[in-house]
This record gives structure tokens, C-alpha cells and sequence, in this order.
């Protein structure tokens, strides 16, 4: 359901698959997990297609809240047009904004960009 890659000071997690409801808290915290682990300065989540659904959108804006409390920077990257407007509604506007993405490449290039 997630992987992860460590690349250029960006931590990567992709999400494969949809959680499902009973999945969202599991998702949120192996995200969290790896965040803890690597202690990144920026972490970009990328929703693959199968993945985009409004169960991963509450478990990607569960792990931002907890980027916050770590200090750690979060940007997410979707095709879906609905998801990310359900990412954009509702992220926490007392910290670090969530910046979202339409193209993981402006995505991936905008994290490196910023880690260097």
C-alpha cells in the first residue's frame, strides 16, 4: 500500500492502493513512522490513480498534522482534481501549509528544490 525512497534529502512515500476507512489510521501511521525514522526536512506524498480516495486524503492530512508537530515540511502530488481539493479544504491552516500538486514531476522537482 506505501513505499518509500530517501532521495536528495526528500523523503518519497507513494501510495499504491486505497486504504479503504478501516485502513486510513494504519496509512497515516506508517507515514508518520518514516518521518520519525528519517527525519527529513521535506517529504512529498504521491497518490498513485488507484489510490486516490477520499480515505487516502484523510490519512495524507492525518501525517501532515504530525509533519507540523515534527517540523518537517509536506507537500503531496495527485492527478485527481477531487482529491486534491479535499487535501486543499482541509489542511490545517495553524502551520505549514500543504502544497498539492497536479504533476509529480513539478512536484518532485519544487521538493528537491527546496531541500538543497
Amino acid at each position: 500500500m506505501l513505499s518509500h525512497r530517501l532521495d536528495r534529502g526528500v523523503l518519497v512515500l507513494t501510495v499504491h492502493e486505497d486504504p479503504g476507512i478501516d485502513g486510513r489510521a494504519e496509512l497515516a501511521a506508517g507515514m508518520t513512522s518514516y518521518m520519525r525514522d528519517y527525519q527529513p526536512a521535506r517529504v512529498l506524498v504521491i497518490i498513485d490513480d488507484p489510490a486516490a480516495t477520499p480515505a487516502t486524503a484523510s490519512a495524507v492530512l492525518r501525517a501532515h498534522r504530525q509533519c507540523d508537530e515534527l517540523g518537517v515540511l509536506m507537500s503531496a502530488a495527485t492527478r485527481s482534481a477531487p482529491v486534491r481539493r479535499l487535501l486543499e479544504a482541509n489542511a490545517a491552516s495553524g502551520g505549514a501549509r500543504l502544497v498539492v500538486h497536479p504533476h509529480i514531476d513539478v512536484a518532485m522537482s519544487a521538493a528537491y528544490e527546496a531541500a538543497a
